[in-house]
């Protein structure tokens, strides 16, 4: 007995087509099977019961949902059987029935199936018709034989068709992975900022609220003396609030390039901050990925960020470069630095936890490289190189 092996890889490669097409086969099966019962009913009655049974059999498939997708080895060794007692049986409409059930069982082979199925099957008919009707075989071969490799073509677009699917879809799975990422990575991030920034501010304010409150009862000179200075701080924290929300905004790749969005990143946070920013290096030339080109602007922004709400520093010079196949990058102002001393590398700043955590993580995503100098009461710089 000839059999279809169905394996497991192949029908969930075409998982995809299979759900969508068997219950279209189905019914097929059903109008080809109800045609033939139609064709024999002149005939005798054991090949009436022959296609009768067929007509059940898809008339079964066809209403009972809970088959589709379930053993299609099954359904298409039993289509290709049909094909055959077809081929073989002595009946006036077994050419006609013959070439409806070929088609049939290759389309359904393509469809449904892995390709070597499509072969079987055309091999085994064609082989089958030549041993049992041979006078037939003289028009018969070019037309099975060319349908065959239609069919098998068929099949062959069908299997490129689901490999660039998956990898499609395995594209998507690891973009919306990096999308959820970059998404916590930010919230991170500005949990962090809003927990070091207008979070303790406004608690430092409730408290000296509470004092100015004691102060009213008991000296309202000093108290309102405090007020004074209360609002002095309040201009600064409204400053602040209004550079945390700004630091919120979704950097933008200028239609120029990223080295235009660059200088205009500097001369957008000068203005802002109020301190000398610089832009070295406009002629440099790089055309990385926009999403590559997004990151790089995003740690710039963080940089600049933490130098206007850490350092002190009243300068600070950004500059890009190319160096080969690498964009190259630096940050460098007069502030206070950081706590420690030192120049250390990316691998250094992750295993002593040192240095800003989220351009750290921007930098090891993007396969970067970064040194970081500082020198506390001197200032700091962030040299970084990007790989394009």
């Amino acid at each position: 007995m000839v059999t279809f092996p169905s394996e497991k890889p192949a029908v969930a490669d075409s998982a995809p087509l299979a759900f969508s097409w068997t219950r279209s086969f189905a019914l097929l099966r059903l109008i080809l099977a109800l045609l033939c019962l139609v064709l024999a009913l002149p005939g005798p009655g054991r090949w009436i019961g022959l296609w009768a049974a067929f007509a059940g059999y898809a008339a079964l498939l066809l209403l009972w949902r809970r088959m589709d997708g379930r053993m299609p080895g099954f359904r298409l060794l039993v289509d290709t059987t049909f094909l055959l007692l077809c081929a073989a049986l002595p009946l006036p409409y077994a050419s006609a029935a013959t070439a409806l059930f070929y088609l049939f069982v290759l389309l359904a082979a393509a469809l449904l199936h892995p390709l070597r199925d499509v072969v079987t099957v055309a091999a085994l008919t064609i082989g089958f018709f030549q041993l049992v009707r041979p006078a037939e075989m003289v028009a018969f071969p070019p037309v099975l034989l060319l349908a065959g490799i239609a069919v098998a073509v068929m099949a062959l677009q069908k299997k490129a068709l689901q490999e660039r699917l998956a990898a499609t879809a395995r594209q998507a799975v690891l973009s919306r992975s990096e999308v959820e990422h970059a998404r916590e990575d930010e919230r991170q991030r500005m949990a962090a900022d809003f927990h070091d920034g207008p979070l303790q501010s406004f608690v430092g304010l409730q408290m000296r609220l509470e004092v100015v409150r004691k102060l009213l009862e008991r000296d309202p000179n000093l108290a309102r003396e405090e007020i004074i200075q209360l609002q002095e701080l309040l201009k600064t924290q409204a400053a602040e609030l209004r550079t945390f929300v700004r630091s919120m905004r979704p950097v933008e790749v200028d239609g120029a390039g990223l080295v235009p969005s660059l200088r205009k990143l500097v001369e957008g946070f000068s203005k802002e901050s109020g301190i000398l920013a610089s832009f070295v290096g406009g002629n440099t030339r790089v055309s990385p990925d926009s999403q590559t080109s997004l990151e790089i602007l995003q740690v710039v922004r963080e940089a600049l960020h933490n130098v206007q709400k850490h350092s002190k520093a009243s300068r600070v010079t950004v500059g890009v470069g190319r160096e080969g196949q690498a964009l190259e990058l630096s940050i460098e102002d007069d502030g206070t630095g950081f706590p420690f001393s030192g120049a250390y590398t990316l691998e250094e700043l992750e295993l002593l936890r040192l240095g800003p955590v989220s351009i750290r993580r921007r930098l090891r995503n993007l396969g970067g490289e970064m040194l970081l100098d500082s020198q506390p009461g001197k200032g700091a710089s962030l040299k970084i190189r990007v790989p394009l």
